[in-house]
């Protein structure tokens, strides 16, 4: 389809994608803490016993090495425990921003503190944690708490994990069924030499999502066993994406380009990116377009912009403006690339809207790129240059300012002087 025709055709479905918007501020949160505090205490067994459904576990960063590692179960519905757990399954139902911080405030984060050096330990509350992490479906347990429920969100301004809801300290913690472990992550446990970089891939490769990986990253239960430790959820969220991301791209090094240029459309929580696939060797980067009133971008005045960029080569270090986003769409465009057989270079356009008014995490910025290939047929350009400039109209910053940001659009600035377009 001819990118004009494409565009039209966005125009015209407007009404409906509005409708998968999340486009309202919610202030109904406040009042479903109240909710989980009130079932909490109804839950509770005399005075200190807690038991549920666990679906995973969360690993803090706070006075990292000593950090506090929690399992997480819902407080309430434990039979659809897995549904409150972050995963594709939240786009596929359409999840808004509300739906997201009420599924993360209905996980009590039962935790202590512990020092991530955990190697080969797999009792006490520590092992219980670890247990709960690799197995393939919710584990009943029971945990014994001391103190009080602490009811306040833990919310940080980084697009990386989702928000984590009631915490309390848990004294102990004990399993009432046997989990049950995939032969896999069987394997993976059982090698005392195999590095973490190929366990991930491993388990990649027999079908294993990235969600899955990183809680069992997290749970310290990859790598040579000797140096097996605790990663905080935040950093293992990336370190999957970077490290599944980095063996997606060395498939793909060799293989034959794509031989058109083709733009792909998606929106999902107040966020609309821009895929542009064009023909050449592998490069990649993630543009970013805040604008004023979302989170990242309270004050009144200009959109933020930032950017992060890799060539052929991949990059050497951590990425410094747009963070784990920019893991979570390079994995999305490399599967499809993967998937296709073929190279490109990759422009992802992300325009932050003021409706994404809160913190949502970095899974629905992956999976709004994984999805953007697979619903509906993109459109067509004659060339990298056409689909950009046919694209400006529709950002909210000049093409001026995305040349001066990004190194792709800045590319083009010679061939637009050459042809006396421009400036």
């Amino acid at each position: 389809m001819d990118l004009g025709e494409y565009f039209h055709e966005l125009e015209e479905d407007e009404a409906a994608r509005k409708r998968r918007l999340a486009r309202e501020k919610s202030y109904e949160i406040t009042e479903y803490l109240a909710d989980v505090e009130r079932q909490f205490d109804e839950t509770m067994q005399g005075d200190s016993l807690f038991g549920s459904t666990a679906p995973s576990i969360f690993v803090g960063r706070s006075s990292y090495p000593d950090v506090s590692a929690g399992v997480l179960a819902p407080v309430a519905d434990a039979d659809n425990a897995e549904a409150y757990e972050t995963g594709p399954h939240w786009y596929r139902s359409g999840y808004t921003i509300s739906d997201v911080f009420q599924a993360r405030t209905n996980l009590l984060n039962s935790n202590q503190r512990t020092n991530v050096h955990v190697a080969d330990e797999w009792d006490g509350f520590t092992g219980v944690q670890r247990e709960v992490a690799i197995a393939d479906r919710p584990v009943d347990v029971e945990v014994g708490l001391d103190g009080p429920l602490d009811i306040d969100l833990d919310i940080a301004m980084e697009d990386i994990s989702t928000p984590t809801g009631p915490r309390a300290t848990a004294e102990s913690a004990e399993l009432t069924e046997n989990p049950h472990v995939p032969r896999a992550v069987e394997k993976t446990l059982s090698d005392d030499d195999w590095r973490a970089e190929g366990a991930m891939n491993y388990l990649y490769n027999r079908g294993f999502d990235v969600y899955d990986i990183n809680t069992i990253l997290s749970a310290g239960a990859l790598g040579q066993t000797r140096q097996r430790k605790l990663v905080p959820t935040r950093w293992s969220i990336t370190a999957v994406d970077d490290t599944v991301g980095d063996f997606l791209r060395g498939s793909v090094r060799n293989a034959p380009s794509v031989d058109e240029t083709k733009v792909w459309y998606n929106e999902y929580l107040g966020n609309r990116f821009w895929v542009v696939v064009a023909p050449g060797d592998w490069e990649f980067e993630l543009v970013e377009l805040k604008a004023p009133g979302s989170i990242w971008n309270w004050k009144d005045g200009d959109y933020l912009v930032a950017a992060d960029y890799e060539n052929y080569e991949g990059r050497s270090n951590y990425v410094e403006e747009t963070a784990g986003a920019y893991y979570a769409a390079r994995l999305g465009a490399l599967e499809h690339l993967a998937d296709a057989g073929r190279q490109a270079k990759v422009l992802v356009l992300r325009h932050v809207t003021e409706d994404y008014w809160g913190p949502a995490g970095v899974w629905q910025v992956r999976e709004t790129v994984r999805n953007a290939f697979s619903e509906g047929d993109p459109g067509v350009a004659e060339t990298f240059h056409d689909a950009v400039t046919q694209l400006e109209p529709r950002l909210p910053v000049s093409m001026a300012r995305l040349r001066r940001n990004s190194e792709m659009v800045a590319g083009l600035q010679s061939s637009l002087a050459d042809w006396g377009v421009g400036g």
